[in-house]
C-alpha cells in the first residue's frame, strides 16, 4: 500500500481524529484494542510517553474470553488497575472503532470499576 493510499484510508483518518480531541484534553488515555477473538485496553500517558496500565482478555483472571461479557471484566481489571496507579479519570479512546458492543461493553465495566470519563 502506498503511502498516500495508507494516509487516505477512512480508519486511519477516523484514529486519527478521535486521538487529535483526547490528546488536546490533556488528561490519561483509555486505548482500546479489538481483535477478532480478544480486547484489550491500555492506560496511556501521553505526555511522558508511559503506559501506566494494561489488561486484556488473554489474562487468567478474565473467564469469559473476548466476548461482550469479557470485555466488561477487562474494563473492571482496567480501572482496579487505574485507580491502583492513582488514575480516577481518563479519556477514554476507541480508535477507529464504534461505540459499540466490546467497545461499550469494556467502557461500561470500567465506570463500573470506578473509573470517570
Amino acid at each position: 500500500m502506498s503511502a498516500k493510499r495508507y494516509e487516505n484510508n477512512s480508519a486511519i483518518r477516523r484514529t486519527r481524529r478521535v486521538r487529535a480531541r483526547i490528546k488536546a484534553s490533556g488528561r490519561i488515555r483509555l486505548s482500546v484494542f479489538r481483535s477478532a477473538r480478544h480486547v484489550y485496553a491500555q492506560l496511556i500517558d501521553d505526555a511522558s510517553g508511559r503506559t501506566l496500565a494494561a489488561a486484556s482478555s488473554l489474562e487468567a483472571a478474565v473467564n469469559k474470553g473476548g466476548n461482550r461479557e469479557g470485555a466488561e471484566e477487562v474494563g473492571r481489571l482496567i480501572a482496579e488497575r487505574a485507580i491502583a496507579a492513582g488514575v480516577t479519570e481518563v479519556a477514554f479512546d476507541r480508535g477507529r472503532y464504534p461505540y459499540h458492543g466490546r467497545v461499550k461493553a469494556l467502557a461500561e465495566g470500567a465506570r463500573a470499576g470506578g473509573l470517570k470519563f
